[in-house]
C-alpha cells in the first residue's frame, strides 16, 4: 500500500497546498489506477465541481507510475 499526497492547486498564485492523502490499496498495476485515485481524491476533498478541477496528486507518484505503464 502506498499513500499519495493530494494537493489543491492555486493557479493564480502558482502554489500547491497539501490538503490530505489517498491510499492506493491495489497490489498490481492497472491502467486505471491513477484515474481511480484522482476520482477518489476529488470526491473526498472537493465540495463543488469548480474545486474538483483544482485537485492534483503528488508529482513523485505520477512520474514513477508513468514510467512503469506498458505502451
Amino acid at each position: 500500500m502506498q499513500t499519495v499526497t493530494v494537493y489543491r492547486v492555486d493557479y493564480v498564485h502558482k502554489l500547491k497546498i497539501p490538503i490530505g492523502t489517498v491510499e492506493e490499496r491495489r497490489k498490481s498495476d492497472r491502467p486505471e489506477n491513477l484515474l481511480g485515485l484522482l476520482r477518489i481524491a476529488r470526491m473526498t476533498f472537493s465540495s463543488t465541481p469548480q474545486e474538483a478541477f483544482q485537485i492534483a496528486l503528488d508529482k513523485k507518484y505520477l512520474s514513477g507510475r508513468l514510467a512503469r505503464t506498458p505502451v
